[in-house]
Order: structure tokens, then C-alpha cells, then sequence
């Protein structure tokens, strides 16, 4: 099989590491003819696409239903003293409402808290689409991405089937080893559980705990999932 896998350095790679991992965001809208910034929870679909459970009480979610053209900023720990040694991924995006089941399931899979109130009526899942994309991964590491690059590069890795089925896989024969990557990541107690997959690592998910756990090569197909689950990335913070 030809290898089509990035090499570990490169900057579009960790662009998405980066953006996979994240937890929290700030999104910027146009309020009014002016910008407004935005806590947010984001989630990444296995195509690379940005999802976030947003409230109609919110202005923020009123003026995405006005004009949805948006931006997003992700960053990571800084790596000195000083807070610009920060990784950070900026995303230009175009947003729409998403009435999709897999988005609402994914979205959840990374936040599982917010089963609580994401049935209520005025809670919805809207997709950010990235139109454009700036990467800034420390002193000289600053550069506008490929957006094609930030999902997946081939169409084996666009295959939710196949994800799925190796995550089943994994649960189902790898138990004791999932749970002792949890707890090598910061993770308590066993019964952690594979609960998304994507080529460049998966999350694993006990009660409301949910862990971002990198690989250290990209996959070429989901059924090397086993194979590089004895190959994972130390933790990082974000």
C-alpha cells in the first residue's frame, strides 16, 4: 500500500491535531455591521468539519442566522513564559444549521454533558464550513493551509462505515488497553470506551469524560486502528 500519511512535522497535521483536540473556541460573528466573539464547544466530523450545539437565546446564534459567515480560533498550551509560543489555528467559515443525526451524535460523542440540554427546543447543531485557514505553530511556523488538507486526504479515510467498525473492533477486543491509555492521558477508573475515530487519532469517553488521544502517524485506513494503538502520542495540553 502506497503511503500517503504526512510526515510527523508537518504543519497541516498538527493543525488538525490541534483543532481535533479542542474543547473550547471563540467564534466571531457579525453583530449589528461590527464583530462579536463567543465562548464555544466544538466538535470535528471524521470529514473535518467544525460542529457546535449553539442556543437561539444567544445573539451570537441570531446573527449566524443572519449572516453565516464566521471565524473560529482554537489555540493550545504555550510552550514558554510568554503566551504567543501558543500553537493556534484561526478558521474563516461559512455556517449553516444542521438537521443531520450523525452531527448531533458526533457532537455529543465529544461533549456528553450536554445531552442534558441539547434536546431542549431552542438548542442546534450548527456545521462550519472552512472557506480559508491560518496555522501559527511557533517562531517562523506561520502559514496560510490548504483548506482540503485539514480533512481527510483519501476517500478510505472518509469511510464512517469503516470507522465505526474498527472502533466496535477496538471496544470489543482491546478493553483493557484502551482503559490503560485513558490512564496513561489522566484518565480514572476502567471502562473508557472508543467513541470517535479519525485518521489522525480517537476519543475515548467514560461518563462525562471525554480524552483526545493523538497518534503518532497518521492511518492510511481504519484497519490499521490496531496496529498504531501501540504507537499513540504522549499527552498534550490544550
Amino acid at each position: 500500500m502506497q503511503d500517503l500519511r504526512e510526515p510527523q512535522n508537518d504543519i497541516h497535521r498538527e493543525a488538525r491535531l490541534l483543532l481535533r483536540a479542542a474543547r473550547a473556541a471563540s467564534l466571531a460573528v457579525i453583530e449589528d455591521e461590527y464583530p462579536a466573539l463567543a465562548l464555544v464547544t466544538p466538535a470535528v466530523t471524521l470529514d473535518g468539519a467544525v460542529i457546535v450545539l449553539l442556543s437561539q437565546l444567544s445573539a451570537h446564534t441570531r446573527a449566524l442566522d443572519r449572516d453565516g459567515r464566521c471565524a473560529l480560533m482554537v489555540s493550545g498550551a504555550a510552550t514558554e513564559v510568554n503566551p504567543q509560543t501558543s500553537p493556534r489555528l484561526s478558521l474563516v467559515c461559512d455556517a449553516e444549521r444542521s438537521d443531520d443525526p450523525a452531527d448531533r451524535a458526533r457532537y455529543l460523542a465529544v461533549h456528553p454533558y450536554a445531552a442534558f440540554y441539547a434536546g431542549f427546543g431552542d438548542f442546534g447543531v450548527y456545521r462550519l464550513s472552512t472557506v480559508a485557514a491560518r496555522y501559527v505553530g511557533g517562531f517562523a511556523r506561520a502559514a496560510t493551509l490548504d483548506v482540503a488538507r485539514l480533512g481527510p486526504v483519501t476517500a478510505a479515510l472518509c469511510d464512517d462505515a469503516a470507522a465505526e467498525a474498527a472502533m466496535a473492533a477496538a471496544n470489543r477486543e482491546r478493553a483493557g488497553e484502551i482503559d490503560a491509555i485513558a490512564h496513561r492521558h489522566g484518565g480514572a477508573g476502567d471502562g473508557w470506551r472508543m467513541v470517535t475515530l479519525d485518521a489522525d487519532g480517537f476519543d475515548l469517553a467514560r461518563e462525562d469524560r471525554v480524552l483526545r488521544i493523538a497518534l503518532r502517524r497518521s492511518l492510511r485506513v481504519y484497519g490499521e486502528l490496531m496496529i498504531e494503538m501501540n504507537n499513540i502520542a504522549p499527552p498534550t495540553q490544550v
